[in-house]
């Protein structure tokens, strides 16, 4: 009797889209995320969108390549994407630019014509061109200000930079995330800053009396600052960025790991969604070489340095055509998580080339 009943409960989860695995994750997760298959992939690219690049002096179809890996948040009742785009520059495999969608339902977007964040000819150019700017992260400040943490590319360095809005319309960019000399040119990436969720809004709350952010996209770092625009790296012993996790030998998250949506204070501690990359040779078995994959992990509330909880297993692959096959195969890339109408909405980039959602109902 025990085995039909554990038949039927699997049955069940695979009907309703929660996989096994979500079910077996631990208490302090997000888990039960399902793919909204009949939607997705929700954001595409479009060839004939056309914006005038001031730094080119030249008409681009700014999202003609592809669209992918997009921050969230939930303004005036609505949610809205911050979503990188690509057009088809050669030189750098395409030029990233920031565009701007919102949705009534969370599900179905309307864009903006034009790019709200991107390379121009200010004091960010020798950072941001030829390579745009990606890959953004938000988060809210008390007073209603939006952080964006964002990476630029000039073709040769990653660097984290930060910009700020009252209106998500107009950016204004503050620079490199980290100013001090020796690390300038430290290839940065994917800043997750350490929020709150207060109704449906994810508010930067200090710790200890300093904001944080993870941040990393090998191992994961961590950064403090006391206005979110200037952040100091936290340190080893060896005056070096010190290492807060790190991939694991095995696992889903053999080769890589890179922050996902900006880290979320809970009961139980600093949950961060993070996203992963599979070995090519001896890795995990259970997923294709060179997959990325998503895992959660948490950090003890009162210092954001100490793991307490990390899954074994991912919650999300690759497993959607859309997600199997494009500019990069075989990726998910969680970005942009909002908490909206009772549910978590989880965004999320598919092959490097689109982007999709995922719903997480409590």
């Amino acid at each position: 009797m025990k085995i039909k009943l554990t038949t039927f409960s699997l049955f069940l989860q695979l009907f309703a889209g929660i996989t096994a695995i979500s079910a077996q994750q631990p208490s302090w997760t997000l888990t039960s995320f399902v793919k909204q298959d009949v939607d997705n992939p929700i954001l595409l690219p479009i060839k004939n969108s056309e914006f005038y690049c001031p730094v080119s002096k030249q008409n681009v179809h700014w999202e003609a390549k592809d669209v992918y890996n997009p921050a969230a948040v939930v303004r005036n009742g609505k949610v809205y994407l911050l979503y990188r785009a690509e057009d088809t520059l050669k030189s750098v495999d395409g030029t990233s630019r920031i565009g701007l969608a919102v949705s009534s339902d969370g599900i179905h977007f309307k864009r903006q014509s034009k790019p709200v964040l991107f390379p121009d000819n200010d004091f960010m150019k020798p950072y941001e061109w030829a390579g745009g700017c990606e890959d953004p992260r938000i988060v809210e400040t008390t007073d209603g200000k939006y952080i964006v943490t964002y990476t630029t590319y000039d073709g040769k360095t990653a660097r984290l930079c930060v910009a700020s809005s009252r209106n998500l319309q107009k950016w204004k960019k503050h620079g490199l995330a980290f100013q001090q000399e020796k690390y300038k040119d430290l290839w940065s990436k994917s800043g997750a800053i350490i929020c709150k969720r207060v109704g449906e809004k994810l508010i930067a709350i200090k710790v200890n009396g300093k904001y944080w952010m993870y941040f990393g996209d090998t191992s994961i770092f961590l950064a403090t600052s006391k206005d979110l625009i200037n952040w100091e790296i936290v340190e080893d012993e060896a005056g070096k960025p010190k290492p807060i996790f790190g991939a694991r030998a095995g696992k889903f998250d053999s080769r890589l790991v890179e922050s996902g949506p900006p880290a979320m204070i809970t009961k139980k501690g600093i949950l961060l969604l993070y996203n992963s990359m599979n070995l090519h040779e001896n890795g995990f078995a259970g997923l294709p070489p060179d997959a990325y994959s998503a895992g959660q992990i948490l950090m003890d509330k009162n210092d954001p340095t100490k793991v307490i909880g990390r899954t074994d297993e991912h919650f999300m692959k690759p497993d959607k055509p859309y997600e199997l096959t494009g500019q990069v195969n075989q990726v998910v890339f969680i970005e942009g998580l909002v908490y909206f109408k009772k549910k978590y909405f989880l965004y999320y980039g598919t092959a490097d080339s689109k982007i999709a959602v995922a719903i997480c109902t409590l």
